[in-house]
């Protein structure tokens, strides 16, 4: 029973520490989805042939939705490491 209340106050980090967990672990999935991905190479391939970005501009953008993917490592694993 006083480890309960002595642990109250530290309700809310520990709350936190979770929210931040479960935020993270989103966030890895949408950037590993291949479904996300596929998606946002193909918007670009759109706005290049609408003209609205150039070549190199087109090819930047690829490389930063590809970096994640290139020797790293997928989700979950980074949690591991950390």
């Amino acid at each position: 029973m006083l480890g309960i209340l002595l642990g109250l106050p530290l309700a809310p980090v520990r709350g936190l520490t979770a929210l931040a967990r479960v935020l993270r672990t989103q966030a890895e999935r949408e950037l590993y989805d291949p479904v996300n991905v596929r998606r946002r190479l193909e918007e670009l391939e759109a706005s290049a042939a609408a003209g609205e970005i150039s070549g190199p501009e087109l090819a930047e953008a690829q490389e930063r939705i590809l970096e994640p993917l290139m020797g790293q490592t997928g989700p979950g694993e980074a949690q591991e490491r950390s």
